[in-house]
This record gives C-alpha cells, structure tokens and sequence, in this order.
C-alpha cells in the first residue's frame, strides 16, 4: 500500500475525531504516503502532523461545486491506492466514485456506496453498548491485527507550544464557551457564576474563534474576575490544542474543543445540555469528565444535534446544570 486518502470535509470537531483514523493507518502501513481531505479552513489541523504527507482542500464556501470538480481531477491525479470516505453524504460519494483509486471504502448510508469497493455497515450501538464514533470510523479499515481504534490526536510543534508558554507558568483553567449550537452551548450566565467560583490561585483563560470573542468578553465583563483573560481569537487550533495539554481543567460544550482536549490528552470537564454522551462523540482524555443535568427530563435529547433555540422554552438541561457539579471535576 503507497498512497492513502481519507476523506472528511465536516466540521472541525469531526475532523479531529477522524484523526484516530490517520494513527490506525500509519501503523497498519508505517511506509505510505497518507493524505486527508478537508473543507477549507481546517487544514491548519494538520500542519507538521508527522504521518499526513499532503492536505487537499475542497472550498465549499465559494463555488462550492465547481471546486468539488476541481478536487476531483486532483485526486484522480494521484492515483490513490486505497479511498476511505468517512462521510456519509453524496458529495463526497461522488469523489470517491470518481477518484480512480484502486481500492474504495465507505460507509452504507452513503448515497453513492453501492459503487464503492467496500460498503462498511454504519453501525450507531451494538446492543446495549453505545458506540463511540472513532470506533464507528474503524469499522472502514479494521483487520484481524488492529482490532481496537486509535484515539485522535494532533501534534502542536514546538513553535505552538512556545507560543503560549508565557501563559503556563502558573496552575491555570481553560474555559471554551461558545458553540455554534444554542442547546449544546452552557448559558452565558452559567459561565459567568462558574468562573466567579474559580479558585483564585488558579488563572483561567476563555478559549474560542474570533467568531466567539464577543461571548467570552460578555462573560468576563459580568465575572468581573481579576484571574480570568480571553484568548479567543487569539491563538489558532494547534496553539489552543498545546495550551488545553497542560491545563489543570479543561471546562466545555459538547464541541470542537472537547475533541482538541482529547487530541492531546488534556484533562476535560465536558458539558451536555441537550445532546447525550450516549451518541458517541465523548471525550477521551484519560482525565475526563461528564456533566450533565441530574433530572430526567422527557424532552431530553431533542436531537442528536444542537438546536439554535430550546423547543420547550425552558432550556432546563442547560439551567439545571450546578457549579458545584462541575467545581467538583478540579483536582482536590
């Protein structure tokens, strides 16, 4: 086997969890050359990664279709050995149908799989048993040699780690706020009753987007912490990636920075508010934590994805959530 592609042009949080992936193949196949596809934006994911010999990037923001054509001719170009499509979605079907790699593999559910090599049965649970999606992910390439899944995991240089070392030098907390989802996002006032409850020899730092700049702002404004910054735009995925390694907490949503804690093995207090661990997409630190609302609620999960607003009104498994429940996660 020389050269690999595995496709995943979701969102980031799906695309660290794809990582898992990259680790199984490298030791499944130590000698090939592997590359990822992305949607543009999430390529700096994989800066310096040891084991990604080239990042192709589909534009789905502009001319959406006309660059799919685009990266297709560019794969084709490369006459891949061996296709795995984690995604389940036409578009990306349409790619692996028409890459020209000797060998494809995807999932069922994915609309154009009867023309892929392999259609891998895409499994949510086993029985009682909830699976995790890296362990979904493995299904495409498991053997009889590798039969668990890798963990996901990114690879800061030393340059990101230099570049928040100023910031390590004392105990610290990072907190990741925001969400792009309402119900998966703890409420603002929340933050801002756990942050004002932070011990004070600990240092916390707000992590997100430049998008979320403007929460974690809210948030400290209303704290009024003396011991609290927002680092939110500041630091790019791998810098926030290598500061998360070395915190004593690592406090968030069900989203993309539980998955960054993940990749490096930082320590993770995960919050559910209406989504469950249960899906398969919790955290896998060693050091990890879930919080979530004690009370069995009927309308809980409204979804298997977040909402941009609470169907009942109450957003009672958000609401319900207590600071004590989370403060207890901190070292003694």
């Amino acid at each position: 086997m020389q050269k690999i592609l595995v496709i995943q042009t979701a969102f980031i949080g799906d695309v660290v969890l794809a990582t898992g992936l990259l680790e199984s193949l490298h030791q499944q196949y130590p000698t090939a050359g592997i590359s990822i596809l992305v949607r543009k934006g999430n390529e700096a994911l994989f800066k310096n990664h040891p084991f990604v010999k080239e990042v192709l990037v589909w534009n789905k923001n502009n001319n959406k279709y006309q660059h799919l054509f685009q990266i297709i001719q560019e794969i084709r170009e490369h006459r891949f050995d061996l296709l795995i499509n984690v995604q389940r979605f036409a578009a990306t079907g349409l790619i692996t149908i028409f890459s020209g790699a000797k060998t494809t593999i995807g999932f069922d559910k994915n609309p154009f799989s009867l023309f892929f090599s392999k259609r891998i049965k895409h499994i949510f649970s086993k029985g009682d048993i909830d699976l995790h999606e890296i362990q979904r992910n493995h299904q495409l390439i498991v053997t009889e040699s590798q039969p668990e899944p890798a963990k996901p995991k990114l690879y800061p240089s030393d340059a990101d780690f230099a570049a928040v070392a100023d910031y390590t030098k004392s105990p610290y907390i990072c907190m990741a706020p925001a969400s792009v989802w309402f119900t998966k996002q703890y409420p603002e006032a929340q933050w801002t009753k756990l942050l004002q409850l932070i011990p004070k020899h600990y240092q916390v730092y707000l992590l997100g987007a430049p998008s979320d700049a403007e929460t974690c702002n809210r948030i400290l404004a209303s704290a009024s912490s003396s011991n609290a910054i927002s680092l939110a735009g500041q630091l790019n995925f791998l810098q926030s990636a290598a500061l998360m390694k070395t915190a004593v907490m690592n406090y968030v949503n069900d989203s993309a920075p539980m998955h960054f804690a993940s990749s490096v093995n930082g320590p993770v207090t995960a919050i559910y508010c209406s989504t469950l661990p249960a899906f398969g997409y919790g955290p896998l630190s060693d050091k990890s934590h879930i919080v979530e609302v004690k009370a069995a609620l009927d309308c809980r999960p409204c979804g298997i994805h977040g909402r941009k607003q609470c169907p009942e009104g109450h957003f009672n498994c958000a609401n319900l959530i207590t600071q004590t429940d989370l403060l207890a996660t901190l070292p003694a």
